[in-house]
């Protein structure tokens, strides 16, 4: 059957056990990803997968690696080939959690055992886990690494190695433990490697892993959902978490993310619509792995309203319905701002994606606006904001030539000691006084 008519997943030759806890998730159709990579991995290749968040990949590498599992069972009794059979690395704990949680709910009817390793807890629960038997194990690098140098996991009858996140791996420093884990597992395997964006690192190290691989594309990195409504609001920096309050007034914001800079900028700004009254949480590398936990709970059951973020701690993180997702700070990388507006606009879904956007970042607002080739609507920003105590990072200012945002030595700051990067044609757009942004015709999106 040609891809093309490949519209349910009865389509994809998936056993009925896997079928039936599929639409139980609520969830008939499949995503392009999910179309394209399940006859792959049901037909034993490797697979090089470049997709982004929310294309819906975790489970284009779980319901099939269930089946390949399933068929090699036995009818009744103890399993059939004893030993961690599946091994899938991903960078962050609650990226782990969500797949482990996958691979049980799509499991249900199978006698499939998995267990999620990673750090921040205590081991013994993880490795009585380990030494009562498991099909497939979910970890982090740094734990996985620790049990291995112990000695408390083994790989010897390891069938398929799911490396996810490859370029966040990259991003977060752990690609050296990633080549570590590597080597410490058959390479005779089948190796499925999903990952973002291909910065040339992780395509050498695919070239490194894969034998032969099919390779897929979806949703290119430039690409943002169709179905995001985006705008900016031109604001100083003083005033950025006024304005978010002033926005989170509006009942249609049901469920919401905030992504800042830093950690240290995301409890500032949890803690201020905390007193404010807005129910809101902070989540961050720094925060334990219970107020993590805590925070993702309170979001998914709507007892809280805002999850406040930052980029590496949201990777992965998948809520349903988020309404609004708020840029309180704009990424000075520009792939970043599209893996985090795809946070909205889920299973069809609409969504709304704001940014404010102060004068020293208009640099980056620009680079976002050239990588997904679209010009983001200004809308006019409230009068009469209040100016909060806040100073940005000391020697945080973008570059003018760059936008990255990194420290801007003399020679690129005007030429003269802590001069302003100039502006780069069209950055004006982002003033708050321009005309187009001043408009009474302007509507704001956030009405909609």
């Amino acid at each position: 059957m040609s891809p093309t008519k490949m519209n349910q997943f009865r389509d994809l030759n998936l056993i009925e056990p896997i079928v039936k806890a599929v639409e139980a998730e609520g969830y008939t159709l499949p995503t392009p990803v999910q179309k394209q990579a399940i006859p792959i991995v049901l037909s034993r290749q490797d697979l090089l997968a470049c997709a982004q968040t929310g294309t819906g990949k975790t489970a284009a590498f779980a319901l099939p690696i269930l089946q390949l599992l399933t068929e090699k069972r036995t009818p009744v009794g103890p399993p059939a080939v004893p030993g961690i059979r599946v091994l899938v690395l991903t960078p962050t704990r609650e990226l782990a959690t969500q797949i482990g949680e996958s691979f049980t709910n799509y499991g249900r009817e199978l006698r499939i055992r998995n267990t999620v390793i990673f750090g921040g807890v205590g081991q013994n629960a993880q490795v009585n886990a380990l030494r009562r038997g498991v099909d497939i194990v979910v970890a982090t690098p740094g734990r996985l690494l620790d049990l291995m140098n112990q000695r408390l996991i083994r790989f010897n009858g390891l069938e398929i190695f799911v490396l996810d996140e490859a370029d966040r791996m990259l991003d977060m420093g752990f690609i050296h433990d990633v080549r570590r884990v590597i080597t410490g597992i058959p390479k005779q395997r089948q190796t499925l490697f999903f990952s973002a964006t291909m910065p040339p690192e992780i395509s050498k190290l695919s070239a490194q892993i894969l034998t032969k691989p099919v390779r897929i594309e979806v949703t290119p990195v430039a690409s943002t959902a169709e179905k995001v409504s985006q705008a900016i609001y031109p604001v100083d920096a003083g005033k950025k978490t006024s304005l978010l309050v002033e926005l989170l007034k509006d009942p249609k914001v049901t469920r919401s993310l905030v992504f800042t800079r830093t950690k240290r900028e995301a409890n500032r700004v949890a803690e201020a619509l905390l007193a404010v009254g807005i129910g809101a949480a902070a989540i961050h590398g720094n925060k334990s792995q219970s107020a993590r936990e805590k925070a993702l709970a309170g979001i998914k059951t709507g007892a809280t309203r805002v999850l406040v973020a930052t980029d590496i701690a949201a990777r992965g993180i998948d809520i349903d319905d988020i309404s609004h997702v708020f840029n309180h700070d704009i990424p000075n990388i520009p792939e970043s701002y599209v893996h985090r507006i795809g946070r909205t606009a889920r299973a069809g879904n609409a969504g709304i994606a704001i940014s404010f956007c102060s004068p020293q970042e208009r640099s980056f607002m620009r680079d976002i606006e050239r990588l997904i080739r679209q010009e983001i609507t200004v809308l006019k920003t409230p009068e009469g904001l209040s100016n909060e105590a806040h100073k940005p990072r000391q020697g945080w200012r973008p570059v003018g030539g760059s936008g990255r945002g990194r420290p801007a030595p003399n020679a690129r700051s005007g030429g003269r000691p802590g001069g302003r990067a100039a502006n780069r044609p069209g950055e004006n757009r982002y003033s708050s006084s321009n005309s187009f942004a001043n408009s009474s015709a302007t509507s704001s999106l956030i009405r909609r």
